[in-house]
């Protein structure tokens, strides 16, 4: 996604082009460029693993790849981070959440 200059006040966002991607086993729509956490906050998911030991929701919290709270599972691949990592034509994402117990 790239911000470009506008005649108003507000910037035009350009966006990179439409590619497709699997989350959780469903079809999502995306733009290269984007990172997974962003698609996933576009798609309304906000939780996006449960911790090991208490099964606590984690999501998005430092959002530059420090806190290592948004990993996903990514074509088969675990714990990559969702705020960093830029989504690709057919990505397959699993997020990490388990029912609680």
């Amino acid at each position: 996604m790239r911000v470009a200059q506008s005649n108003s006040n507000l910037p035009v966002i350009e966006r990179g082009q439409p590619i497709s991607l699997q989350v959780n086993g469903q079809l999502v729509s995306a733009y290269e460029g984007e990172t997974i956490a962003g698609v996933l906050f576009a798609e309304g998911r906000r939780i996006l693993r449960h911790t090991m030991k208490d099964s606590r929701p984690r999501s998005i919290f430092c959002g530059i790849g420090v806190c290592y709270d948004c990993l996903v599972t990514v074509n088969g691949a675990p714990n990559v981070r969702a705020c960093v990592t830029p989504v690709t034509e057919g990505m397959v994402i699993e997020t990490q959440t388990r029912e609680r117990k």
